[in-house]
């Protein structure tokens, strides 16, 4: 079948993706790509490095401003900036709005690390006017998350949010980072996979050793957040970045 025989976007996208390229085209575009990446690589790391370390907050885009959630992640990002710390998020709606709202009620520094996607995602008003990042890429931004945050509170989401969440249980688990906390918020949402993780994964099928289940913390309140995040600081003898 011809590209234009097919009836919607997605599929259009599958059958451009499989069609036989040739040398030139494949070189042409990987090389385009390449200048690409490099280029989001050096903005990101020139912009984040005047930043300093934060700490990230990681949630859904579909969490309206009504819900218990949103409303406790903006509680939990004012008291971070009231405590010293830095705020980064994903730059978009829901959760992350939540988070740069916090940061910004708190007086404190606000960044996004906005991704282009077709739905959902779009940068919200709260974030520093001069620390609105976008990228195309994933995986350069989710570099910007693990490089300059020094903690990651993660509250409830979707697919996204666990990426982010097992990307960073991964690093520390294999030493590629330091052992920073991880906490996720809300033990109605995360109790139902920690279970199947311990149960499945540790007890079962051996494929995750107990002491990994030490990697993170399950929390309800911006109180915990804030104090596992000050015992951490205050054990390695570290202090706030403002």
């Amino acid at each position: 079948m011809r590209l234009e025989d097919f009836d919607n976007d997605e599929d259009k996208v599958i059958q451009d993706s499989l069609k036989q390229k040739t040398w030139n085209e494949i070189r042409t575009n990987d090389s385009w790509a390449i200048f690409k990446i490099m280029s989001e690589f050096v903005n990101g790391y020139e912009s984040m490095g005047r930043i300093g370390p934060c700490v990230s907050i990681f949630g859904s885009a579909r969490t309206k401003p009504d819900d218990k959630y949103y409303l406790l992640a903006e509680k939990i990002a004012f008291k971070i900036s009231k405590a010293g710390y830095g705020v980064i998020t994903g730059g978009g709606p829901g959760i992350m709005e939540a988070g740069n709202k916090g940061a910004h009620l708190g007086g404190g520094t606000s960044v996004g690390l906005n991704i282009e996607l077709p739905f959902e995602q779009h940068f919200n008003p709260y974030i520093d006017h001069d620390k609105n990042l976008n990228f195309d890429y994933f995986f350069v931004r989710k570099v910007m998350f693990v490089k300059y945050s020094q903690g990651f509170v993660v509250m409830p989401g979707g697919f996204g949010t666990l990426d982010e969440m097992f990307e960073a249980i991964t690093l520390i688990q294999t030493k590629k980072i330091g052992k920073f906390p991880i906490i996720l918020v809300g033990v109605e949402f995360w109790s139902g996979l920690i279970d199947w993780v311990k149960t499945v994964l540790v007890e079962k099928m051996h494929t995750v050793s107990p002491e990994d289940l030490n990697l993170f913390k399950i929390v309800d309140t911006e109180d915990e957040v804030v104090e596992v995040l000050d015992k951490f600081y205050k054990k390695y003898d570290l202090s706030p970045n403002f």
